[in-house]
């Protein structure tokens, strides 16, 4: 066993992060359930079921009859409130995660569950990384945007990680985790939790639980691995992405590690990789017929915006100013797309429009270049401009939450609360659960001086966020607010009524379960 490395502060806060989390979950299903659903910790384990044959296996009742998808989806809900709020390398980044959840989905409704709630977010981590949560939230690192040399490939991750909440690992581990004991689950979920950004704290945390519990929830690990690869091999190949992508990254991965196994990827430690695997995916793609994929342009744009968000302004701009004089890319768009981005840090204002000029003449389509491009006429101060190229934007790329979001706020900028208000009346019709969408219209009633509407759309915002208290206080306020109407303030009323419940039922819980 590796002994742990030294800790920095940036691994200590992510540890009691981790420890919060897992003291918050288990609280919360303590409250919500009895005897075997309380394992469902084991989230956080890399889960268990022994799958030799090369078929999947027929899931069962058992494990879903303990467990159900709804209090899956309401711990998942909880948790990814919390990664929100509290986890500051939570990548809140409308680009990012759109590209990430179009990729998502299109592998989704590829998949043994393609009816099935998938939400996919980006962690800000230079390590390789990506997994599951309950209610099908998978988070991905940008190390693992970074590393992968084609859309194919981040695809066979991220489909891998929808096998694991296809084939229900979660639920199945509960099921087989009975005889465990909580403290000891605990402490394991802390360990491997730990270990998605530093494996050898991860691995130090893990040896003080029983060494034979070590053992099984490993090799459990191994048998679970397999079948997520192939459930996931289905999924990429369903989805005409190329097979041959999987097999390609992990053999690079374990390249990676041979050099040193001490700095591994971290990939290799938190999802086991044997020579086993990497064939039977080989193997699998041999009897494929051969396809050409072209990775998209998003592809190449999401990674030119991490690299551009990297360290300071002026070496993000040195980086693509050499790429593009070496002619060192794999797309000009995106290394253009990344200067101007990197130009528009260092407030070069001018620099940037260049290369927004430079890019059109490549006649790229993307909501990322348009976002970008109106982000950078409304930093010239130019919001009619602006404006213009959200709204010819939108009519191309309608589901750009990036586009919805800067175009609200380039109307709100410019005062034109009222046509601001009608905007996000509309996408909230579309998208009922967006907590951004009613952030932005509390700002502009607030504007306006609407104090019964602000208050009412802040409730709504702190309720998707999962915080039920802050939500009955602001419309305990909207309540003594004399700018509504009677209807207005009928519906202010009626929503407390509602929140107030769903909040002492969440105290009794509280109670019983304390």
């Amino acid at each position: 066993m590796m002994s742990p490395s030294p800790v920095s502060l940036r691994s200590l806060s992510r540890k009691v992060w981790t420890i919060t989390v897992l003291l918050r979950v288990t609280h919360f299903l303590r409250c919500a359930a009895r005897g075997a659903v309380r394992l469902a910790l084991a989230m956080f384990l890399a889960s268990a079921s022994v799958v030799l044959a090369d078929d999947l296996p027929d899931l069962g009742e058992s494990a879903r009859a303990e467990f159900s998808q709804q209090l899956e989806r309401r711990i998942g809900v909880s948790i990814m409130n919390e990664i929100r709020l509290r986890e500051p390398s939570y990548v809140d980044d409308a680009d990012i995660n759109d590209y990430l959840n179009r990729l998502g989905q299109r592998l989704a409704e590829s998949s043994a569950n393609p009816i099935g709630e998938y939400h996919f977010f980006a962690i800000r981590d230079s390590s390789v990384n990506a997994f599951a949560m309950f209610g099908g939230f998978i988070g991905v690192n940008t190390g693992t945007l970074l590393t992968a040399q084609s859309e194919s490939e981040l695809a066979g991750v991220i489909a891998h990680e929808i096998g694991h909440v296809t084939q229900n690992h979660l639920a199945r581990q509960i099921a087989r985790e009975k005889q465990n004991t909580i403290p000891s689950m605990i402490a394991m979920a802390v360990g491997i939790l730990a270990a998605r950004s530093n494996a050898d704290i991860g691995m130090a945390t893990i040896s003080s639980v029983q060494a034979g519990m070590v053992q099984a929830q490993l090799s459990f690990s191994r048998d679970f691995e397999r079948e997520a690869d192939r459930a996931g091999y289905k999924t990429l190949e369903k989805a005409g992405y190329d097979v041959r992508s999987m097999s390609d990254f992990f053999e690079r991965m374990q390249k990676a590690g041979h050099v040193s196994e001490v700095n591994a990827p971290v990939y290799l430690r938190t999802h086991p990789l044997t020579v086993e695997r990497i064939s039977d995916m080989q193997n699998r793609a041999q009897n494929s017929s051969y396809r050409q994929v072209v990775s998209s342009p998003d592809f190449y744009l999401v990674r030119a915006k991490i690299r551009a968000q990297t360290g300071t302004a002026r070496e993000a701009v040195s980086e693509f100013e050499i790429a593009l004089r070496d002619k060192k890319y794999a797309s000009q768009a995106a290394a253009r797309y990344g200067l101007a981005f990197a130009l528009m840090r260092a407030k070069d204002i001018l620099g940037a429009q260049r290369e927004m000029e430079a890019i059109k003449s490549l006649k790229v389509s993307s909501p990322i270049i348009s976002g970008l491009a109106a982000d950078i006429r409304s930093a010239a101060g130019d919001l009619p401009a602006a404006q213009a190229i959200y709204r010819e934007a939108l009519l191309r790329f309608p589901q750009a939450k990036s586009l919805v979001y800067g175009y609200a706020e380039s109307l709100y900028a410019g005062r034109q609360y009222d046509l601001a208000l009608q905007f996000l009346e509309s996408q909230l019709q579309l998208s009922l659960t967006d907590y951004k969408l009613y952030g932005l219209q509390a700002k502009t009633y607030s504007a306006l001086g609407k104090r019964l509407q602000q208050l009412r759309a802040q409730a709504e915002y702190y309720y998707l966020q999962g915080q039920l208290g802050q939500a009955v206080e602001q419309l305990q306020f909207a309540q003594q607010a004399n700018d509504g109407n009677f209807y207005e303030q009928s519906a202010v009323d009626a929503r407390l009524r509602e929140l107030r419940k769903l909040l002492d039922e969440e105290t009794k819980q509280k109670k019983n379960g304390g």
